[in-house]
Formats: C-alpha cells, sequence, structure tokens
C-alpha cells in the first residue's frame, strides 16, 4: 500500500478527478525517505484547477507526507501512515487539512468532505484490489 500511494504519476490512472500529473525534483534524503514535487490537474464538472505539493516517502517509518508549494489552497497538508494489521493486511490511516483561497470552493468542499473522502479512499482500494489480489493469485 505504501507503493501503491506513493506512485503519485499513476493516480491519474485510478483516480477519475485527477486528469493530469508531472513530477520533477525527486531526491533521495537517504536511509529510505525520498522526495518529489508533483502537479496535479483537477477536472470536476464545473472546476479544473492545477495545485504543486512536495511529496515526502519516509519507507522506514511507513508515512508519506504531503504539503502544498502552490495553487488553489490557502493551505493543504496531508499524511498517510501505514501499519500492519494483525488479522493480515495493512491499515491506512489518512488525515488531511486543507483550506482553499476561494471561501466558496471552501465551503463547497466542506460541505461533501466525508463523501469526497469516501470516493478517495475507494480509488485506492479498488487500485490496490486490482494490484495485489491478481498478484496473490498467482502461483
Amino acid at each position: 500500500m505504501f507503493a501503491l500511494v506513493g506512485d503519485v504519476m499513476a493516480y491519474p490512472e485510478f483516480v477519475p478527478w485527477i486528469t493530469a500529473m508531472r513530477t520533477w525534483n525527486a531526491r533521495s534524503l537517504g536511509a529510505g525517505v525520498e522526495t518529489v514535487d508533483a502537479e496535479a490537474g483537477v477536472g470536476f464538472s464545473f472546476l479544473k484547477e492545477r495545485f504543486s505539493t512536495r511529496v515526502r516517502r519516509d519507507a522506514g517509518n511507513r508515512q508519506i507526507n504531503v504539503s502544498l508549494l502552490s495553487g488553489p489552497f490557502r493551505k493543504l497538508e496531508n499524511q498517510w501512515r501505514f501499519t500492519e494489521d494483525p488479522r493480515g493486511g495493512t491499515t491506512v490511516d489518512f488525515d488531511i487539512d486543507f483550506q482553499f483561497k476561494s471561501r466558496l470552493l471552501d465551503a463547497m468542499l466542506a460541505a461533501n468532505f466525508g463523501h469526497a473522502v469516501e470516493r478517495l479512499m475507494g480509488c485506492f482500494e479498488d487500485r490496490a484490489r486490482t494490484l495485489y489480489s491478481d498478484a496473490a493469485s498467482q502461483p
């Protein structure tokens, strides 16, 4: 799951509202820690935006942190944490803190925040099933 979430270039393949992705400035900080800057194109029926983030992947701590570089947000930070589930699989904790520059966008997303996060998590769960269920059934 860490690899799936950390592969931001693949997001347009399975997150329907991410229409484009480009990365630059990839670097290793040592001890399993890497960063990359990423610009996402996002499209909804009424909204098309781009925003840039710095993605910090820490394999040793099984954590991915994302922070805002530029875009329609006043603030954007999220964190993914991955822990082994004793019953099997991986538990994924996702925290996000954001605020749009536009009060209208902020109010619209806040009203639909729970649904938006559910849909996002569903995209990652479906992708994991596609990638890992097939691999687990291979001899």
